[in-house]
């Protein structure tokens, strides 16, 4: 007979607020918050037989009235929200925050300046108490780069910053699930969220987490544990960019009915520690042009912020034609630039993360309702990207929809809950308003004249017509039907990381902290590795190991491929920047949750 060990959580008040939980994930809860653990012993064996199929072991489940996928920004906002409104009218409403990193924040990355104006309305004192580091934006820049040269251009009105504040997200969030907590929300780091469930009507039942100690093959292991299931009356999804659960909640309800498809980008960033001498307290720079090409969207960053810190980074536009081009390394060169060399000079890197985020505004929001739950933030794509800024709209949607779930909680009526006054309220609010204003920007950047059209577009737009045009533009095609084939397009070299300025893949991926236990099956689905080699190999040339940020794709000779390359996942690199999943040309590129806790450990990102 086996031997298996366990641990229970002991305290009353943890066995109220964690009633159930199946004991993988007491384990994982316990190291979060601390508490005391014993330990058990089963001597009872854990499968009988080979053929031993888990789903057959009934889940544990949990009822709440609000269940949050995701810890971000978004979610935690509307967990706030409605437990200040729930206080404000003497009522007991449940609510409960899943969110798949190990720790709240590792998984969040942003440039990033944020407008406080939701945060205001959240906690009007909140710079009594606000989160570190903090610091006001005094001045802003934007130039065009060329190879050796810059020249200024004119602040278009939206990226104005007085006002707003340089920060670290990460740390913003993690204030957040203290304020959160302080409420009385619960907040459950290491929870992935992998499986929507249904009502025998069809409406939003709840989620369920992902089985945790199955082998790479799919078996269980002796250290197996059933996921667990959460019920709700209702429940948001706020996972970020091109979540996995969101992508099925869109496609049953058919949310991206009559919208234009939604194209992203794709960020990556350093946060470096420079020379007092280098560093300009609130500056804030903005840069177009070199190292991109004119038939590529992007620009770069560089925040002055904390204590001799710097956020640089470079986004782009994952619409992009040339499937030769390799984002990670366009950052690395950018940083060559005298713009940014001459204050990373002498600097030390201390962090590095990657991330997609929504570009297609307006005309890309999906319907945000359904029977039983909503999205909310940047699942629903609320980023608006001339203002650089999305911050401030996530959390204000959070916030409404928590308005209208305290409300539609309190009605008596039967069946499924659908909060249209959500979807109201969003399009009479600051947030749509916004997008609407500017609307024709991003997809300006489409026409033949590339950037430089887009740029001159852009500013009749921002400074004459000021969003009023009698038209609206329309996103073409997704980004992956955007690649041509590599037949058509020129090869790219790039320099050398010289390891000063510029740091190999694998340096930078060290930086992320990220990890995933080998023995798992892959997160990164691909139905068939050997018939996507034959059909993505001989077209794009191995585009998936440039696209990455993180190393997870290669292709390695093999003389008995039919197309003399073997394709290869290094999923226990993933960073979970999703762009795979969003960029293949082939489509065949499932992402999805791997184990809870699993993933990068961002700091200061």
């Amino acid at each position: 007979m086996s031997v298996r060990r366990v641990t229970v959580l002991t305290g009353a008040a943890l066995r109220q607020a964690l009633p159930k939980v199946q004991l993988a994930v007491r384990r994982a809860f316990a190291r979060q918050v601390g508490v005391s653990c014993r330990s058990l012993h089963s001597t009872r064996p854990l499968f009988q037989h080979e053929t031993f199929d888990p789903a057959t072991i009934e889940r544990e489940s949990d009822e709440v009235d609000v269940c949050i996928i995701g810890g971000g920004p978004a979610g935690l906002s509307a967990a706030i929200r409605i437990k200040q409104l729930a206080e404000d009218e003497g009522r007991d409403i449940r609510v409960l925050v899943l969110e798949k990193a190990g720790e709240m924040g590792a998984h969040t990355l942003s440039g990033a300046v944020i407008e406080p104006r939701a945060l205001n309305e959240l906690f009007p004192e909140w710079r009594d108490n606000p989160p570190s580091p903090l610091t006001p934006v005094k001045d802003d820049a934007v130039k065009f780069l060329t190879e050796k040269g810059s020249f200024p251009l004119p602040l278009p009105p939206q990226m104005h910053n007085e006002g707003n504040y340089i920060v670290s997200l990460n740390h913003v969030v993690k204030w957040l699930a203290e304020k959160a907590e302080e409420l009385g929300v619960e907040v459950y780091p290491g929870f992935a969220a992998s499986e929507v469930l249904y009502n025998e009507d069809g409406s939003v039942k709840g989620v369920a987490t992902n089985d945790v100690g199955l082998g790479r093959d799919g078996k269980p292991k002796s250290t197996y544990e059933r996921g667990m299931e959460f019920h709700a009356k209702l429940t948001f999804f706020a996972e970020g960019c091109h979540g996995s659960l969101t992508k099925q909640i869109v496609k049953k309800f058919n949310l991206r009915k009559g919208i234009d498809p939604q194209t992203y980008g794709l960020g990556l960033k350093e946060v470096w520690e420079v020379p007092a001498e280098n560093w300009k307290e609130g500056h804030v720079s903005h840069s177009l042009g070199w190292p991109l090409k004119k038939d590529t969207y992007g620009g770069g960053w560089m925040y002055h912020f904390g204590e001799n810190l710097v956020s640089v980074g470079l986004v782009i536009g994952l619409d992009y034609p040339n499937p030769y081009l390799n984002p990670y390394m366009e950052f690395q060169r950018m940083k060559h630039h005298p713009m940014y060399a001459d204050v990373l000079k002498g600097g030390k890197c201390i962090s590095y993360g990657a991330r997609t985020l929504n570009e297609g505004g307006y005309q890309s929001v999906p319907r945000l309702t359904f029977p039983g739950g909503v999205l909310i933030g940047d699942t629903a794509g609320f980023l608006n990207v001339p203002k650089i800024k999305g911050t401030h709209a996530a959390m204000k949607s959070g916030m409404l929809a928590a308005e209208a779930a305290v409300k539609a909680l309190a009605s008596d009526a039967p069946g499924a809950i659908q909060l249209y006054d959500y979807e109201t309220s969003i399009k009479d609010s600051y947030v749509m308003k916004e997008l609407y204003e500017v609307r024709n920007v991003r997809p300006s950047f489409h026409t033949k004249l590339g950037v430089y059209g887009g740029l001159l577009y852009s500013g009749i737009d921002t400074l004459i017509l000021r969003g009023k045009a009698p038209w609206t533009f329309k996103h073409p095609s997704t980004d992956a039907a955007a690649t041509k084939k590599a037949s058509e397009c020129e090869p790219i070299e790039y320099p050398k990381p010289d390891g000063e300025l510029s740091f190999d893949l694998l340096t930078n991926v060290a930086r992320t902290g990220t990890n995933h236990e080998e023995d798992q099956p892959v997160h990164l689905q691909v139905e068939d590795w050997v018939k996507h080699a034959e059909a993505a190999y001989p077209d794009y040339k191995g585009i998936e190991n440039r696209f990455c940020p993180a190393g997870v794709y290669e292709y390695i000779d093999d003389e008995k491929s039919a197309v003399g390359k073997r394709f290869q996942i290094n999923a226990q690199n993933c960073i979970h920047c999703k762009t795979c999943d969003i960029k293949v040309p082939t489509q065949d590129i499932n992402w999805q949750v791997p184990q809870g806790g699993e993933g990068p450990q961002y700091t200061l990102t």
